[in-house]
């Protein structure tokens, strides 16, 4: 039996969060949602996804905040990170880099770079 890839969306944008959703759903990733950042590394911790969307700016705490400490622990660690924000001057460009996120994608995302990076971290789940 295959395992499923388990991607967790932490996004507080609405429209943004179904339209990451629904393209993982397309590709029969399994899917886990958050719109507030809270609680992450421990449910991080308990449900190991594969592979996390995380969005840098959420209400009241930052992503780069939550990727540190994730990259901190050894439990969690060695999950990849893709950060996903709008706001990207130069600064916090290397801002996000320096959290420890594997890979930053630019809102708006393109559909083509989203799978791009899917694809790079985790295997397509296309049952064709």
């Amino acid at each position: 039996m295959n395992h499923q890839s388990k991607v967790l969306i932490v996004e507080n944008n609405e429209l943004n969060l179904k339209l990451f959703h629904d393209l993982l759903i397309i590709q029969n990733y399994e899917v886990m949602t958050s719109k507030n950042g809270l609680g992450i590394p421990a449910l991080i911790e308990n449900e190991r996804p594969d592979l996390i969307l995380m969005d840098i700016q959420l209400n009241g705490i930052s992503g780069i905040d939550i990727i540190k400490e994730l990259k901190k622990n050894p439990a969690t660690s060695s999950i990849p990170i893709i950060a996903i924000t709008a706001f990207a001057m130069k600064n916090d460009e290397a801002k996000i880099s320096a959290s420890g996120c594997d890979m930053y994608l630019p809102k708006p995302v393109s559909i083509d770079l989203f799978f791009q990076a899917l694809h790079k971290f985790i295997e397509p789940n296309n049952k064709n």
